[in-house]
């Protein structure tokens, strides 16, 4: 079964972007460049709402995973009907379709961008790890990375550490419902340790940049 991941650069107060929309608190390093690179090799599919969309293809952004050859972008909307740019609309229940897509043959999946998304499918349970590059800033206000899901959700630190610009980088496996123990069947790989990469570019909101 594919994984899906949820990851972002976020402040310390646990926002991934200011009410102004600006980037200028978002750390850019070596570090997260490689990071990224290698996790963009492990994934086929992204997954972003309708205003992280706008947001991709306000700043030249689109489908295809932003331009990268081998990813195929769906946009969740109720209200969009049509998006361009190579990427595919879903207009159905999140959960529902994010789950068959974890059923077909691919790559990783990567959930971009804002937390109303990634609510539904946390509250799906469709979610299998979450990655956090956590920034030494308090912003105050903004977009929250993490909203009610409705529930408690165990998670397991699989990776924590301090990267350039004393931003901190953490990796959790997300429990099965009800338990702190791994979800059966997420296809996860046994090591212990992930290997380096997730999130988004950088200079995008909800990305580890």
């Amino acid at each position: 079964m594919r994984i899906v991941t949820y990851g972002a650069a976020c402040s310390l107060d646990g926002f991934i972007a200011p009410s102004d929309g600006s980037m200028d608190w978002l750390h850019f390093s070596r570090d997260v460049q490689d990071f990224m690179s290698t996790y963009w090799a492990s994934i086929d599919t992204m997954l972003m709402g309708r205003k992280t969309w706008e947001v991709v293809v306000g700043h030249g952004g689109g489908g295809g995973g932003g331009g990268m050859k081998g990813i195929t972008t769906y946009v969740f909307s109720r209200t969009l009907d049509r998006v361009g740019h190579g990427a595919h609309l879903v207009t159905e229940d999140a959960g529902e379709f994010v789950r068959r897509l974890k059923d077909q043959p691919g790559k990783g999946i990567c959930v971009m961008g804002g937390g109303e998304l990634a609510q539904s499918l946390f509250t799906a349970g469709v979610i299998d790890e979450v990655g956090l590059n956590v920034h030494p800033i308090l912003l105050g206000s903004g977009v929250p990375f993490f909203r009610d899901p409705g529930r408690r959700i165990s998670l397991e630190l699989a990776e924590s550490r301090v990267i350039d610009g004393g931003c901190v980088l953490s990796m959790y496996r997300v429990g099965k419902k009800g338990s702190g123990k791994q979800e059966a069947g997420s296809g996860r790989r046994k090591t212990g340790k992930r290997e380096r990469g997730t999130g988004n570019r950088a200079s995008r909101p909800g990305s580890l940049g």
